[in-house]
């Protein structure tokens, strides 16, 4: 299989990229990756994802940013949307070029951007600096080019000088070893809804099969099938927090078949029942 990476443009007519968009959950950009720095706030949907050489489920809320040629893609649930059936985002993409414009023009930006630059790693953010990048990106939905260009400076001050962030995702080390990788982590994130054989994840990446048990479990630490279950777990507990989905229909959208099965296997991994885990969590109101 061959990793279907979509390089973005730079800006030419404006000073940074703004898209606003309010889709379809399966119509979402695939595995990218360009030269430039992106933005990306998560309004409505829930799902995985793939940051570099990290692979993590993710859900409405998160603000997370990019540094330049670090691959990645949101996939989203089917099952996780607004009323009108469609997910929503905002990314913000921007260049190199112009962080160092705003070094000098703004000496007060000049040290907290050049610490940002330093940083290769996307990260998160949270608490009350979350709450308000969410606030400040919503808010440029409505705003014209200019008063976007003020409302991203603004946005620049408040990461430059974030100190606590968490790592989401790191650069992808340019071995064969790594991108082959990175090519399993894709074919998962596009097929755990569904039955997955080992014939068929190892001819995927043009392995045998015996080469790919022995090749994952040396990257992973882990079998293929542990890894797998485990992800199709995860990616259970956010349906089983952000929708409405009986217990029996989140068991078969996560990849399981059996519910009796997928029941043991989750109170194995969480210590608890999929019915005890929504209820220590929450729904959301359709």
């Amino acid at each position: 299989m061959k990793q279907n990476l979509k390089y973005y443009p730079k800006a030419r007519t404006h000073t940074f990229h703004f898209d606003h968009v309010h889709i379809q959950w399966n119509q979402q950009v695939p595995l990218h990756q360009q030269e430039t720095w992106e933005l990306s706030y998560i309004i409505t949907g829930s799902g995985a994802r793939i940051i570099g050489d990290v692979v993590e489920n993710f859900s409405k809320g998160e603000v997370i940013l990019i540094p330049p040629n670090i691959p990645h893609c949101w996939s989203f649930d089917e099952s996780v949307h607004d009323r009108e059936g469609k997910i929503e985002n905002i990314t913000i993409v921007f260049e190199n070029d112009f962080l160092e414009s705003c070094k000098n023009l703004f000496p007060e930006l000049f040290n907290p951007i050049s610490e940002l630059q330093n940083n290769e790693n996307a990260v998160s953010f949270k608490d009350e600096l979350l709450e308000k990048l969410q606030i400040l990106m919503t808010s440029m939905i409505h705003q014209n080019s200019i008063e976007r260009v003020s409302s991203f400076i603004k946005l620049l001050e408040l990461i430059s000088y974030c100190k606590d962030m968490q790592v989401v995702g790191r650069p992808v080390i340019e071995n064969k070893k790594e991108k082959k990788m990175q090519e399993i982590y894709l074919f998962i994130l596009s097929n755990f809804q569904r039955n997955i054989t080992l014939e068929e994840i190892s001819k995927s990446v043009g392995m045998q099969k015996s080469s790919f048990c022995v090749f994952f479990k040396k990257m992973t630490g882990k079998s293929f099938f542990t890894y797998l279950t485990e992800f199709r777990i995860e990616s259970s507990c956010q349906m089983l927090l952000k929708t409405k989905l009986s217990v029996g229909e989140i068991c078969i959208a996560s990849g399981f078949s059996d519910i009796p099965y997928y029941n043991r296997v989750f109170k194995r991994i969480k210590s608890v029942t999929p019915t005890g885990f929504r209820k220590r969590g929450f729904v959301v109101e359709e």
